[in-house]
């Protein structure tokens, strides 16, 4: 589309029955907050320049709905009028002169470019306003868009509709497409000659056809124009959200056994051919490679999964995990800025923290890297095709050589050269019959503790 367009977005509420130190647009859906799947839905439906109506939290408001290739300009609602003296704030936006105006909320973050789209396609028919709708399972509440012969006539609210405008089901969604040329001429004829005393912008339909202008609506799926006032709307949005992402990821040709138990990030890539098990939470930051396997239970964030490599059960890979083509990260297992080399194994009970860990690599059960000395971090370094024993503690800052051994139960304080075996253990020393006295003496004691209370 050709036109030019502003959308104006509405994020200055007070967020008064979300009960939180949160402005609402700020609270996260997929880990992005609210305002940027805004912003972001309006730069794929190719609207570049956003006009942000902010109230509360504004600078915060601002940095959260910032989108690379988009210009946000922030305009600061002082009084709270209703949503037409809302749209109003962003006047100096509005009078550079676009083709349209989309005004869209920050709170309705599942509204797809393509719905945008379609209310800007209605202004290009000669419409002046272009309503988005919904057809509702239960309308109770919402105002009822009234239309005859393709045209809408009015936003008719619950509380003032009559009894046969309450039987219509198409109800509006709040977001609309105005005429660009004609926005401020029309924003500023709406009265608020109400109980409330307040400028509707539901109201501009009427003001339009009044002078000389035409209205529509056009229609969307209801979860889609789904909006946040508290908490437990919140979650509804997040749970309709995930389930689109799932669907999305899945069409791709990605495995989940049972989807609805995986959660996913806004930045979430999975690629074609790779398993997801159940229960896995995704946060920020991952990539899974094709033909990747991550098993049940596990958690992920800022990691990266290369191609053939498996995860858990029940692994937690945390920021700077990178695992190598056909390396495993096993059950009970955490990763954190590790980089596992390609066909390496960390199999099970194993914590490994600001390390490498070479190709070909085994690492045994209940091995960690202790890389924390109570001030800094350090490094440790494992070779090619080393072989770390069950038990050991790798004291950072320690290097284990290419091919080396690290016998079980070891603590490693040295660099271990290549090819080396390194023991880091007390010896071992058995006393014969000693376990039958130490036994006689335990019972001799409670023998004579018992005869002592009886």
């Amino acid at each position: 589309m050709t036109r030019t367009c502003l959308a104006v977005v509405l994020a200055a509420g007070e967020s008064t029955r979300m009960k939180s130190s949160l402005s609402k647009v700020l609270h996260p859906i997929g880990g992005l907050p609210m305002i940027g799947h805004v912003t972001a839905n309006l730069k794929a439906a190719g609207i570049a320049d956003v006009a942000l109506v902010v109230g509360r939290d504004a600078a915060r408001v601002e940095a959260a709905a910032a989108q690379d290739g988009v210009s946000v300009e922030s305009h600061v609602q002082t009084e709270r009028l209703g949503t037409g003296h809302a749209v109003l704030a962003a006047t100096t936006a509005i009078a550079r002169g676009y083709d349209d105006v989309v005004v869209v909320f920050g709170d309705t973050p599942l509204v797809e470019p393509d719905t945008l789209s379609r209310a800007r396609a209605g202004l290009t028919e000669g419409y002046d306003v272009v309503v988005i709708g919904f057809e509702a399972a239960d309308p109770t509440g919402y105002g009822r868009l009234l239309t005859k012969d393709g045209e809408l006539l009015a936003i008719r609210e619950h509380k003032d509709a009559s009894e046969e405008e309450r039987k219509v089901t198409l109800c509006n969604g709040g977001m609309m497409a105005i005429n660009g040329r004609r926005a401020l001429e029309l924003l500023g004829k709406i009265g608020n000659t109400n109980a409330k005393g307040e400028y509707y912008l539901t109201d501009i339909v009427e003001v339009a056809r009044a002078h000389g202008g035409k209205a529509m609506a056009i229609v969307a799926p209801e979860d889609e124009l789904a909006g946040c006032n508290t908490r437990a709307e919140l979650a509804e949005l997040e749970a309709l959200w995930q389930k689109r992402r799932r669907l999305e990821i899945m069409l791709s040709g990605v495995t989940m056994i049972a989807p609805e138990t995986v959660f996913l990030s806004h930045d979430t890539v999975i690629g074609q051919d790779a398993l997801i098990e159940p229960n896995v939470v995704f946060g920020p930051g991952v990539t899974v490679e094709g033909g990747a396997v991550v098993h049940a239970f596990s958690h992920l964030e800022g990691a990266h999964v290369s191609a053939g490599a498996t995860v858990g059960p029940f692994a937690r890979l945390r920021p700077g995990a990178n695992l190598g083509p056909d390396s495993k990260v096993g059950n009970f297992c955490e990763v954190k800025k590790g980089e596992i080399g390609k066909g390496a194994k960390v199999n099970h009970l194993t914590y490994i923290g600001d390390a490498t860990v070479g190709a070909g690599a085994n690492i045994g059960a209940g091995t960690i890297t202790c890389n924390y000395d109570g001030v800094n971090k350090h490094q440790t370094e494992i070779g090619e095709n080393a072989f770390i024993g069950s038990n050991s503690s790798l004291v950072a800052p320690v290097r284990v050589g290419n091919g080396a051994y690290v016998a079980s139960g070891s603590v490693i304080t040295s660099d271990v050269p290549d090819d080396a075996l390194a023991l880091g253990r007390a010896r071992q020393e058995t006393k014969p019959g000693r376990a039958k006295l130490i036994r006689e003496r335990i019972q001799a004691i409670r023998a004579a503790l018992k005869a002592a209370k009886g």
